[in-house]
């Protein structure tokens, strides 16, 4: 069985992979026969050259796909690299001319051209998207480093194997009709996976002690999570309440059941 550490380094050997074919993918599209000779070179052969080409993905109908897959690894582990990817793919604001230093991956996707002179000649195309790209594969690439670091393993994937762990843990106490219990546990994980995101985004919460509500507000107030997570992580906080305080009225299987669904959830999509 493949632990969180395993599948995160597949994802992201596969998205690196992936980048590979998108950036042959755009000079096959600008150059065409330059790249055919490349590859006839590197391959033994024409054919197998263009076997190459043929099954190259279209760069403008696959990259969304990547780049939305690449944010959200790089959100996770590289945060503070985030913007930089983001800036090589939109449009700078504002902008009075289209350069080649400006010119963005967007453009690129819209198909835009500067032309001028006469005849019209072309001053900035597509090929000033490539470099671009090339930095979007560089800064995926460097997680590939961050994964090699024993104190990110230890505090962010090893973690998230024991979150797993005791969700099980919170799951059979539940269906031994431990309710309270099984709350409590699942509780306690997303207290921990929400202080740790806190700390990932270095964002101070001035309780010593806070609560899940105290961090999801902090998480909301920061920008980390939208409004539907927010109320999501509240609904969730208010079954733990309810699990763990005796007077209340006794938390019910389905509500129980709702909690672990919706922490594991919680501690896969909010980074």
């Amino acid at each position: 069985m493949l632990s969180n550490l395993d599948r995160y380094k597949k994802d992201l050997e596969s998205l690196i992979a992936q980048g590979h074919r998108l950036h042959a993918a755009m000079i096959a599209d600008y150059a065409p026969e330059a790249i055919k000779d490349q590859l006839k070179k590197e391959l033994g052969s024409e054919k197998k050259a263009q076997d190459y080409i043929k099954a190259l993905p279209s760069f403008r109908d696959a990259y969304q796909i990547w780049y939305s897959e690449a944010k959200s690894i790089i959100k996770q582990i590289l945060p503070d690299r985030l913007s930089d990817l983001v800036r090589l793919y939109e449009k700078p604001k504002p902008r009075k001319a289209i350069s080649y230093e400006n010119y963005s991956i967007e453009d690129y996707l819209s198909g835009i051209r500067v032309t001028g002179g006469y005849p019209k000649e072309v001053i900035v195309g597509p090929d000033a998207a490539i470099p671009k790209f090339v930095q979007q594969q560089a800064i995926l690439a460097s997680v590939k480093a961050r994964f090699e670091s024993s104190l990110f393993e230890i505090r962010q994937l090893v973690q998230a194997d024991l979150f797993d762990s005791e969700l099980e843990v919170a799951g059979e106490l539940a269906k031994n009709k431990f309710t309270r219990a099984a709350g409590a546990v699942a509780g306690v994980v997303l207290e921990r996976h929400l202080t740790e995101v806190c700390g990932n985004h270095a964002i101070k919460v001035a309780k010593k002690a806070p609560t899940i509500s105290d961090l999801n507000d902090a998480l909301k107030n920061a920008a980390v999570i939208d409004i539907p997570q927010w109320r999501f992580i509240q609904h969730l906080a208010d079954i733990r309440n309810l699990c763990d305080h005796s007077k209340a009225a006794e938390p019910t299987i389905e509500q129980v059941s709702d909690l672990i669904a919706g922490v594991g959830k919680t501690t896969k999509t909010v980074f």
